[in-house]
């Protein structure tokens, strides 16, 4: 797949800081970048021209397009005679990516989800340090993970430091009128 990915290089790609990217590889994946459709429609042709040159070909049914823009852009792309599906997001990975480039609705969706796993959290059959060990192995890996992506926004940093005092608060069995108390740094029982 490298050697096919940079057999069929040729448009610019995007810009990112001091480097032009293309394409993405992860396992059998591909993520082709151009800066207008164009150049994503000639990038796509000889991308699929050097997978059947390869003896392999695009899943169609499992490909689709999406514009990262404000507004809403149409960008009809084909490969072959079959059109591609043009969608406002997609969750790869565990990642939700959307075409107006919010990663607010990940960060929300994030927060959501440790609300509802949370209430393992306020179980008093479970020891402090317990509570501390799912906070680091669970809780911290699931709101950060792909956090590279975000663009942290100081409401968005608000958001997040936000959440993490809540789950914490629970651990310590603190609500939100003790905020004025301080969380002492005592090793758990």
């Amino acid at each position: 797949m490298d050697r096919i990915s940079r057999h069929s290089q040729g448009v610019e790609g995007v810009r990112f800081g001091d480097l032009r990217i293309g394409s993405l590889l992860f396992v059998d994946d591909v993520v082709l970048l151009a800066s207008s459709d164009r150049d994503l429609q000639l990038s796509l042709d000889r991308f699929a021209a050097d997978c059947e040159a390869a003896g392999m070909r695009i899943s169609t049914s499992k490909s689709e397009s999406m514009v990262l823009n404000r507004k809403r852009v149409e960008c009809t792309l084909r490969v072959g005679d079959e059109i591609l599906p043009q969608v406002e997001e997609f969750n790869y990975l565990g990642v939700l990516f959307t075409s107006e480039e919010r990663m607010e609705w990940e960060i929300d969706r994030r927060i959501v989800m440790r609300t509802l796993h949370g209430s393992v959290v306020v179980k008093r059959e479970l020891s402090r340090k317990a509570k501390l060990s799912i906070y680091q192995s669970i809780y911290v890996p699931a709101l950060t993970y792909g956090h590279e992506l975000w663009v942290m926004t100081e409401r968005t940093r608000s958001r997040v430091q936000a959440a993490e005092m809540s789950f914490l608060r629970r651990v310590a069995g603190l609500s939100l009128r003790d905020r004025g108390e301080k969380l002492s740094h005592t090793p758990p029982r």
